[in-house]
């Protein structure tokens, strides 16, 4: 019988992907989203039927309840990087595990991410972490997935810096140190489908997932330069500054809030030994062969506009 997965947050950037990979998979999928209507664009993805859609506020554990349902298996894709962080990635979390329970779901996918830490002294993170033990406590046999920064063509992460970039003549950097794992959209989305609809084998299990290289900050600015062909300027930032640039949120593309700069401070990368994409059956995407198909439209002549060769 073909199994039914509902997604809670499956029309937003990593939804969609993981959406179109269960369907792939012949799965039926419930998508999940306060105004049902922004994921309407998945329906054509899948066979007549095949897709379901429904509203729910993850903090409202009633509307949570309804839409797990007949559920065979069910992903938290849900999250924030401001606002009501307790809600969304611990209530939130523990109400969705609680109702899969109820509900007899034989597997619970959550992501969760890299750097989850219930200790940390940033809500981003100390929520993830506080989140992941909430989800254990009422789901024993939840996977959790810890992503890095995620990209793709959607994303808000290489788009940002590529539309800084083409805008300005001087690019200034901040936490140019900072080492992060870029990881590919669909490579993220297709370990969840595995880890949704594989054996029992990934029950109980955490996977931390990472591209295949460790950048940082300044590397990934400059290579996005690279990518759309622009020659800025670029001003790596004194801690100082940046912290006063965040704090103020007067920079184009300085984190909106003085936590999300404290997040930049922490390399975001995955832990050594840690099980990731390889465990889950999926070779990593470089972000070098897939991002310049997306940044034409940064460059000045568009499609017309030779990248620019390192060196």
């Amino acid at each position: 019988m073909t199994r039914l997965v509902t997604v809670f947050g499956g029309g937003g950037f990593l939804g969609r992907y993981v959406a179109q990979a269960l369907l792939q998979r012949g799965a039926r999928v419930r998508i999940v989203e306060r105004d049902p209507k922004r994921a309407f664009f998945v329906k054509p993805l899948g066979g007549l039927g095949q897709t379901q859609f429904i509203a729910a506020e993850v903090t409202k554990r009633q509307t949570v309840d309804r839409a797990v349902q007949g559920s065979d298996v069910v992903i938290n894709l849900v999250g924030l990087l401001a606002g009501n962080l307790q809600g969304v990635h611990v209530d939130g979390a523990r109400n969705i595990a609680e109702a899969a329970k109820a509900a007899g779901a034989g597997a619970l996918v959550h992501v969760s991410a890299i750097g989850a830490d219930a200790g940390s002294a940033v809500p981003y993170a100390r929520t993830k972490g506080e989140g992941e033990a909430a989800v254990r406590e009422a789901f024993a046999g939840a996977t959790i997935i810890r992503p890095s920064i995620i990209f793709g063509s959607e994303d808000h992460f290489i788009n940002r810096f590529a539309g800084m970039i083409q805008s300005a003549p001087a690019v200034p950097i901040m936490s140019a140190g900072t080492k992060f794992q870029p990881v590919f959209v669909a490579d993220v989305a297709k370990a969840i489908a595995t880890a949704a609809l594989g054996d029992e084998t990934f029950a109980g299990r955490t996977f931390e997932l990472g591209g295949p290289e460790v950048l940082t900050m300044g590397e990934l600015i400059r290579r996005t330069a690279t990518m759309i062909g622009a020659t800025p300027t670029f001003l790596e930032l004194p801690d100082s500054l940046s912290g006063l640039i965040a704090s103020f949120g007067f920079l184009p593309g300085a984190p909106i809030t003085k936590d999300q700069w404290r997040m930049l401070k922490h390399d975001n990368v995955t832990t050594p030994g840690a099980e990731g994409l390889a465990s889950l059956g999926v070779t990593p995407t470089p972000l070098g062969a897939v991002a310049p198909s997306w940044l034409v439209r940064y460059r000045r002549q568009g499609r017309f506009g030779a990248e620019r060769k390192a060196g």
